[in-house]
């Protein structure tokens, strides 16, 4: 795979909200639907972002990055790997990389890539 660095300010912006919007739910939303559901759904589109700020990738090739590598995580999670790692009291580490698998983590991932998904096709009509 080619890699083409080219800096995109659309993506980086809406990188750049969303990691807000992300800081913010981890440091002050302690509810039962917006930090877990919410949150996740957003991570896998802030991650999107983040990519297409730097690199010139296919769409399609950096949603599926995307989509594979939030699921590898959360598998990190279902194997304890930040116990595993010694790194279980470390609170920046389980916020970042959570600290126990969830299904619904799963769907929210495939959710939040549907959203990237149907925006960028959106998106492609009017541009």
């Amino acid at each position: 795979m080619k890699v083409i660095l080219k800096f995109n300010k659309t993506y980086f912006i809406l990188f750049i909200l969303l990691f807000k919007v992300e800081v913010l739910i981890a440091l002050y939303v302690h509810d039962n639907f917006v930090r877990p559901f919410v949150g996740d759904v957003l991570v896998v589109i802030l991650i999107y972002c983040f990519i297409l700020s730097f690199f010139k990738f296919s769409k399609i090739k950096t949603i599926i990055f995307v989509l594979l590598f939030a699921f590898g995580v959360e598998f990190l999670q279902y194997l304890n790997f930040i116990q595993i790692i010694g790194l279980e009291k470390n609170k920046l580490v389980r916020t970042v990389l959570g600290n126990s698998f969830a299904v619904e983590d799963l769907l929210c991932y495939v959710l939040g890539i549907g959203m990237v998904i149907l925006t960028d096709k959106c998106y492609s009509k009017f541009n």
